[in-house]
């Protein structure tokens, strides 16, 4: 990701003017063949550098007269630049040629850097252009950076990469675009009392001449590999290997000594995983061993480095007695993911930033056949339709969306692809394109596209045309070409609401689509036709076989036929496998409801989830009556199963921020206590030996409801283990491991001092990232508005022990605190630069924005995000399409209050 001080200073108008101006891409008369990259990081208070070498073999494809790469942030000397001409062989340089150079220019607009030749060279041969350099081992989480961790009282520096999307040219000069692979020969220096890794094994180490005490790890050459997958570390690290037999390829979990004991649980299942996929792919891992390193900082959750993956501790490390079940699930799901981009992003690379949906879209649904391998119980291919369908409906909805696929040129552009779309989105359609296709040919053709594309690139066709051919070898009945399907999906924004109109008599009904939009803009100049080839499914039975059928693009409306007799309702979109709402006439829904509240479990699990989700976000946007959707949520009473509650509290969320703040909230409120009580009598507050991962995950949900909404004993009940826990401090057992975030919230939203300085105290001590995050997430409970602004200055502070990388979490649980959203909004407003300043990236303060002002509903509130945009429109770079999402939202929410505020109130009240 980018820092913020680069991505303010690119301005929408400078971005613009350079895509307008000048090429913003290498040009490709020379490709690079071999790097061979020295780096040796100085971890030394006031020396934190790197001095380095790089040594690039490359081809030249087209007579030219200049080698163009990208360099950044790096200081060197032109007249030690030197390029010779190779003999056709390039490990013979005895007939090798020095080749004189006129002019060496960095443009530093474009992190170009420019070498002009005396002669031309000429296509068909091979040069070598080296230099030496020195680099900043900057704390800004990018290129190669800097990190730090407390060991026994001690600061302990470290040197490791993140190169995506567009910062290896940070750490090397080098083509640093994802479609000029090339082989890595890396050598990195350190002291003896340290340890390196890299994507390849370590072929040699040997001393450093006039280093006493530093010695050269000389890595194996690698694969080709894009610049921004070459991974490097240097520290103190230790490391576990998995246990054997799990894989063929070498494993190995590196972390601080101190936590190395939580490396356990992902040495076991990464090499499951990994194993799985060469099973699922057809196809082994190609490279010789598999490092995973859990790092403290890091702007990604993981980094598939290939060979060599990165996470944030959060993602990597789990304590069996102070990590909770969801951060079980997530160091598995976070582990499935980067496994699978081993295939999907580092053996076939998308061919540019465009196309990062082909990693980031398969690997987000890859992640949930790999963590449901190796933990069945935990019900990922159901968590699929709350975690990635329903969660990105809501970005999808707005008018200020983007397409999967999406062109893009400068840096500042490529980080906004790093998304809900190119992730979940994507993810969502691959799962509809798995099964109109079927397991088989989908499999088959995925294997087919990664072997035709291994060790290159490929755009979204090469994976419709392997796909097509497979469908069409196995007779998939398909009504056109999947080219031509997908295409619909990707190449444009948004989704549609597909709406059922039943002629009862007939048995008959007309389908027809059109684009869900949570607000239509009246002055909209978008000329796109919103239209798709809609896979559709359908059932009255879900005993029985469901039936298909597809609406194609050009129509807007087709009639079926069979659909169901007069007293029998039909749901469409079975299994919610379509990336699309569903919306039906009034008699359908009610006779929907009618089953619901006679029988729920005749509707399968996940669309008893899909109806609560439309329903309500159909029902938001004005086409359909709440009546009848809250008529629907009066099932819930009965409903024991995670999946469609955490669909229904999501939408009920809504209106819960809605009313939040007004004098309606005390009968809405009691709505939602009628729901909920019945859920967290049956679940109860306590777990208890031998319940299950998703009872688990439905009694945090239910525990953290109730002790919002004061049911029964869950305030008394967290007051009192957060008491018991002060009393005992160094006993870990004492909090309900589970409940830990909602137990230190309650508390401190109903204590004082004494329980928030306990909670901070235990942050700054813990050893464990996952209990650490929710202890701060507990310190942003607290209901004095003094203790929270002091927390905001504290996550701006390094001193304050808070790290830049939860500083975004802060403001954001701050922000969902009603006592502080206001407090954070001002905060924003009026300490822009500073954290401008302090953040990783633009991104990161818009999501902060976007989060602070979700529950924004006044005409007020919309002016000052308005005049927000307004006062830095000149340096919102990345931001600015987040910030016209948060505008674009809370405008709907204007028109909500007015058009549904008393309609909803009015149904609580006569339904009692």
């Amino acid at each position: 990701m980018l820092a913020a001080s680069t991505a303010a200073a690119a301005s929408p108008s400078t971005k613009r003017a350079g895509r307008a101006g000048e090429d913003l891409r290498l040009p490709r008369d020379i490709l690079p063949r071999l790097y061979e990259v020295t780096l040796l990081p100085i971890l030394s208070e006031g020396n934190f550098t790197t001095e380095g070498s790089v040594s690039i073999s490359v081809d030249c494809i087209q007579t030219t007269n200049n080698i163009t790469l990208h360099i950044a942030d790096i200081l060197f000397n032109p007249a030690d630049v030197t390029v010779i001409l190779c003999s056709m062989q390039l490990t013979d340089l005895t007939t090798s040629q020095l080749v004189g150079i006129s002019n060496v220019a960095e443009d530093k607009i474009r992190q170009f850097l420019v070498v002009t030749t005396n002669v031309q060279l000429l296509a068909g041969r091979q040069y070598r252009l080296s230099l030496t350099f020195t680099s900043i081992l900057n704390n800004e989480l990018r290129g190669f950076y800097r990190s730090s961790y407390n060991e026994n009282g001690t600061v302990k520096y470290m040197a490791v990469s993140q190169m995506q999307p567009t910062d290896a040219r940070r750490a090397f000069p080098c083509f640093d675009e994802p479609n000029m692979k090339a082989n890595f020969t890396m050598k990195l220096g350190r002291l003896t009392t340290q340890l390196s890794t890299s994507n390849m094994p370590v072929k040699e180490t040997t001393p450093i001449a006039g280093r006493p005490g530093y010695v050269w790890d000389l890595f194996e050459t690698s694969f080709p590999v894009s610049t921004y997958l070459v991974g490097m570390m240097v520290s103190e690290f230790t490391y576990i290997d998995s246990p054997p037999g799990l894989s063929t390829t070498p494993f190995r979990i590196w972390t601080r000594p101190e936590a190395v004991s939580q490396a356990e649980y992902a040495s076991r299942i990464g090499p499951q995983v990994l194993t799985f996929y060469e099973d699922y792919f057809q196809i082994p891992f190609p490279l010789p061993k598999q490092d995973m390193v859990a790092l403290k900082d890091l702007s990604f959750g993981g980094m598939e480095n290939w060979g060599m993956i990165t996470y944030r501790e959060t993602a990597l490390l789990f304590d069996p007695v102070k990590s909770s079940e969801s951060d079980k699930q997530r160091v598995t799901t976070v582990v499935a993911h980067e496994l699978a981009h081993q295939w999907f992003g580092d053996l076939v690379t998308m061919d540019w930033w465009s196309d990062l949906w082909l990693n980031e879209g398969f690997a987000s649904y890859l992640e949930y056949l790999g963590a449901d391998f190796v933990e069945p119980e935990f019900g990922m291919i159901e968590q699929t339709i709350i975690n990635d369908v329903q969660d990105v409906f809501g970005i999808d909805a707005l008018e200020s969306s983007h397409p999967i696929s999406v062109e893009v040129n400068d840096p500042n552009e490529i980080n906004e692809l790093f998304d809900d779309i190119s992730y979940g989105k994507g993810a969502s359609i691959i799962r509809m394109l798995n099964k109109f296709l079927g397991e088989q040919s989908f499999r088959a053709g995925l294997t087919n596209y990664l072997n035709s594309k291994k060790y290159s690139n490929a755009v979204q066709d090469d994976l419709w045309a392997a796909l097509t051919a497979q469908a069409l070898a196995d007779n998939v009945s398909l009504p056109i070409d999947v080219r031509t399907i997908m295409n619909t999906w990707t190449l444009k924004m948004g989704y549609p609401i597909v709406t059922v109109v039943r002629d009862y008599v007939a048995q008959t009904a007309a389908i027809s689509q059109a684009r869900f939009l949570l607000r239509s803009n009246p002055n909209s100049t978008d000329q796109t036709v919103y239209r798709w080839w809609i896979p559709l499914t359908y059932t009255t039975d879900f005993s029985q076989p469901q039936k298909s059928s597809w609406i194609p693009y050009e129509q807007t409306a087709i009639q079926i036929s069979n659909v169901g007799a007069s007293n029998q309702w039909v749901i469409f979109n079975v299994d919610e496998v379509g990336f699309y709402r569903v919306n039906y006439d009034e008699t359908n829904w009610n006779l929907i409801v009618s089953q619901l509240l006679s029988d729920f479990q005749q509707i399968s699990l996940i669309n008893r989830a899909q109806l609560l989700d439309d329903s309500l976000n159909i029902a938001r946007v004005n086409a359909l009556p709440y009546a009848l959707t809250l008529g629907l949520t009066q099932y819930l009473t009965k409903e024991q199963d995670y999946i469609p509650w955490m669909s229904a509290l999501t939408g009920l969320s809504y209106l819960d921020l809605m009313y939040i703040r007004t004098a309606g909230y005390v009968e809405f409120k009691g709505y939602l206590t009628k729901l909920v009580t019945p859920l967290y009598d049956y679940v109860k507050f306590n777990d208890t030996v031998g319940d299950s991962h998703l009872l688990i995950y439905t009694r945090v949900t239910a525990v953290k409801w109730a002790c919002k909404l004061q049911i029964g004993d869950c305030g008394s009940s967290s007051i009192n283990f957060y008491q018991a826990w002060m009393n005992d401090p160094s006993n870990p057992t004492i909090v309900p491991v589970n409940q830990k975030s909602t137990i230190t919230c309650t508390a401190i939203a109903n204590g004082g001092n004494a329980e928030w300085d306990f909670a901070f105290q235990r942050y700054l001590d813990s050893n464990v990232a996952a209990e650490s995050s929710k202890l701060l997430f507990g310190l942003s409970c607290s209901t004095d508005p003094v203790v929270l602004q002091n927390l905001l200055e504290m996550s701006l502070d390094p001193n304050s022990g808070i790290r830049r990388n939860d500083a975004s979490s802060v403001f954001i649980n701050v922000g969902s605190n009603p006592v502080g959203r206001d407090l954070t909004f001002n905060f924003i407003q009026t300490r822009w630069s500073e954290m401008v300043a302090y953040f990783p990236s633009l991104y990161d303060l818009a999501r902060i924005v976007d989060s602070v002002s979700e529950g924004f509903n006044t005409p007020t509130e919309v002016q000052e995000l308005k005049q927000l945009q307004a006062d830095h429109a000149d340096e919102l770079g990345t931001a600015a399409r987040a910030l016209d999402q948060s505008i674009e939202r809370a405008e709907s929410n204007v028109e909500w209050m007015s058009l549904h505020y008393q309609e909803v109130l009015d149904w609580i009240q006569q339904n009692p």
